[in-house]
C-alpha cells in the first residue's frame, strides 16, 4: 500500500505561535515578527518621525532587511515616510486601527496558504478530503488573535482577555 503526502500548512518561516485549540505550532516569519516590532515601536514613538537606524538599533533588526519591511509596510499604507535630516517612518494610521494581522499581510502576503494557495482553493479527495476545512479552521483560529491585536495593544503592553487567558493556559506554553 502507497503512503499519500499531503501538503503542510504553510504560514511562514521561523518563529512559532500556538494555534487556538491545537497543539502544533504556526510558524510566523522573520520578516513578519521584524515587521511587527518595527511597527509597535513606531507606535510607541511620540517625537515625530524615527530614523530607520533607530527603528533598527532599538528591535536589533538588521537595517538592510528593516528598509525592505518598511517599503512593503510603506507600499500596504501603513507606515509613511519623508527622506531628509529630520525624516524617518512613523505610521500612517492610529495604531488602534492597526492589527497584527494587518501587518504581517502587508509582508507576507495572506495568513495561511496551503502550497501558496488559500484554502478555499483548493480540493482533496477520498480520504484527504476534510483537509480543506481543517485548513479553513487553522486561518480563522490564527485570525481570531492576530486580527484582534492592535498595534495600540501591543504599544501599551495590555493584550486582550482573549488573548491573555489564551496565554495563561500552561498548556499553550508546552512545547510538542
Amino acid at each position: 500500500m502507497a503512503v499519500r503526502r499531503f501538503p503542510a500548512l504553510s504560514i511562514a518561516r521561523l518563529h512559532y505561535v500556538p494555534v487556538i485549540g491545537d497543539d502544533s505550532p504556526v510558524r510566523l516569519s522573520a520578516k513578519s515578527d521584524y515587521a511587527v516590532r518595527a511597527a509597535v515601536e513606531l507606535a510607541c514613538s511620540t517625537e515625530g518621525p524615527t530614523k530607520g537606524e533607530d527603528l533598527a538599533r532599538a528591535q536589533e533588526i538588521p537595517l538592510k532587511f528593516l528598509e525592505n519591511i518598511l517599503s512593503d509596510l510603506r507600499h500596504a499604507g501603513l507606515v509613511r515616510s519623508q527622506r531628509g535630516a529630520v525624516g524617518g517612518y512613523w505610521l500612517a494610521k492610529d495604531p488602534k486601527e492597526v492589527s497584527v494581522a494587518d501587518i504581517i499581510r502587508a509582508v507576507d502576503g495572506p495568513l495561511a496558504t496551503v502550497r501558496g494557495q488559500r484554502p478555499e482553493d483548493i480540493a482533496y479527495d477520498g480520504s484527504a478530503e476534510p483537509l480543506q476545512r481543517l485548513w479553513i479552521a487553522v486561518r480563522a483560529s490564527l485570525r481570531g488573535v492576530v486580527e484582534n491585536v492592535t498595534l495600540a495593544d501591543l504599544a501599551a503592553g495590555k493584550l486582550p482577555a482573549k488573548v491573555n487567558k489564551m496565554a495563561d493556559d500552561p498548556e499553550a506554553w508546552a512545547t510538542r
